[in-house]
């Protein structure tokens, strides 16, 4: 287990921290120290062996607590709010570091947190709980992007653009009133492919962007764009019916 606030033992060293789990297993000495250099090497902390918590800084230390965790190797990692308490570049230094440790040991990994970007970082699916039940389970890019309930949906507005309300809509409406105004949704492999373009160049209309996000996750990345579409109004559907086909969710709006 990792923890939200490291729990170090503050007269240990980081060696010694990191051998803890060890002794009370009852490894020897010589295979301990073996052990122990192999950790402090896969977290990164060569040259700090010998220091002292108060020496380090809140990602060393969270580094200390990940090292000390992967002693006695475990078979499921459980970080409880393992971030919280560091700042946004070091946040992303250590969830680089449990990747990083996922894919060489090929751990299972269980984040508990309430912080919506290190899910969209690090994880695979995802859990919302409410009121101690589970409220809403599956895939990171499917829960992003099409979430069911309300916790849910108020978690993901604070990675994703919450502007995408009913007065941008509104403003889109009264400033583009000319051809279709459609909102598109793309998903995994089509989010960085040239839709868009194709579907115009196959067309006789003019595709203009007006508002939208890309947003990456493990699952692979999504985005939402608001476009005009102008044209003929038989060109305007096959397009529509284009992006359809290529998969590109596709919801024309309506003043």
């Amino acid at each position: 287990m990792i923890f939200q606030h490291f729990n170090l033992l503050w007269s240990r060293t980081v060696f010694e921290n990191i051998a803890f789990p060890l002794e009370i297993a009852g490894v020897k000495r010589a295979e301990r120290k073996e052990r122990v250099q192999e950790l402090i090497q896969l977290v990164g902390l060569s040259g700090k062996e010998n220091a002292y918590p108060s020496e380090l800084s809140g990602g060393q230390k969270q580094r200390v607590g990940i090292a000390r965790a992967l002693a006695n190797d475990p078979d499921v990692l459980l970080c409880d709010e393992a971030t919280s308490a560091l700042d946004p570049q070091t946040t992303d230094e250590v969830l680089d570091l449990l990747l990083d440790i996922n894919k060489r040991l090929h751990l299972t990994i269980i984040v508990i947190t309430h912080e919506m970007h290190v899910i969209r970082k690090i994880c695979n699916r995802v859990a919302v709980m409410e009121a101690g039940k589970v409220v809403e389970l599956g895939d990171v890019l499917e829960v992003f992007k099409h979430p069911k309930q309300n916790v849910t949906k108020r978690f993901i507005e604070q990675v994703t653009e919450s502007d995408e309300t009913e007065e941008i809509i509104h403003l889109l409406l009264t400033n583009y009133s000319e051809g279709r105004l459609v909102k598109l949704l793309f998903m995994s492999e089509n989010a960085t492919q040239p839709v868009i373009s194709q579907v115009a160049q196959a067309h006789d209309v003019a595709l203009n962007v007006l508002h939208g996000s890309l947003t990456q996750t493990q699952n692979g990345a999504y985005g939402t764009l608001y476009v005009q579409i102008q044209g003929a109004d038989e060109e305007i559907e096959k397009t529509i019916e284009s992006l359809r086909a290529a998969k590109v969710e596709t919801e024309v709006i309506e003043g």
